[in-house]
């Protein structure tokens, strides 16, 4: 095997790997924007359960405050009674109603810093869909041209195409052949204008010949003395 085919051979299985692994671009960035809006949806709906979340912990909180409240107006009532005993426990759950009410307070400024990441998450998300579903056709027209173009670069370094080109050249020289034989059949045979140019070409000579003896007889010396 030649270098060039090896080559060739490297050059076709490279192209074809790549429309091989070449998805459907259509399909794919369908896909893509799918993928995202799910994303959004679950983002939406871990939002929707914080929402209602922080509602049921503000309610839960204030409940406690009021607790907290109606267990210290139990207390002032114990003292005036005279039970301090009772008073005593009634602060104890008015402190524990108390605790509790903040931890839900620090829980409900937690979950307003979530909220407010997952909204600004969300309008990014939405934004990006925006983006993505504009470029949309414009991605599938060019991921098809690419996927166009690899396939003509197949073609182009397709055995076929070369075979085609070796034939082709074979053609040429049986043209060239065929040519030469006629050529052939040509030689040996003359032309009347042929014919009468070699006359011409001999006179031609007669005459050069003649001038050049002239020249000779009249500047050389007669071999027996003579002028």
């Amino acid at each position: 095997m030649s270098v060039f085919s090896r080559m060739s051979d490297i050059i076709n299985s490279n192209i074809n790997a790549l429309l091989d692994k070449a998805e459907d671009p259509e399909k794919m960035v369908r896909l893509i924007i799918q993928e995202m809006e799910e994303t959004l949806v679950e983002v939406r709906t871990t939002s929707a359960r914080a929402i209602a979340d922080k509602k049921e912990l503000g309610r839960r909180r204030d409940w406690l405050t009021e607790e907290s409240a109606e267990w210290q107006r139990k207390a002032e009532v114990a003292i005036k009674k005279g039970r301090d005993d009772l008073a005593r426990a009634a602060l104890l759950e008015k402190n524990k109603a108390a605790d509790a009410a903040r931890a839900a307070e620090q829980e409900l400024m937690l979950l307003d810093e979530t909220l407010a990441k997952l909204n600004e998450d969300i309008a990014a998300l939405q934004q990006k869909i925006k983006d993505a579903k504009t470029r949309q056709n414009a991605i599938i027209v060019r991921g098809k041209a690419a996927k166009s173009r690899l396939g003509v670069r197949r073609q182009l370094h397709d055995a076929n195409i070369d075979d085609a080109m070796q034939r082709f050249e074979q053609y040429e020289r049986k043209m060239d052949d065929l040519e030469g034989q006629i050529e052939s059949y040509d030689m040996g045979t003359r032309t009347l204008s042929e014919e009468i140019a070699e006359l011409e070409g001999g006179e031609a000579l007669d005459a050069e010949l003649a001038a050049l003896k002239a020249r000779i007889g009249a500047g050389g010396s007669d071999p027996t003395g003579n002028q």
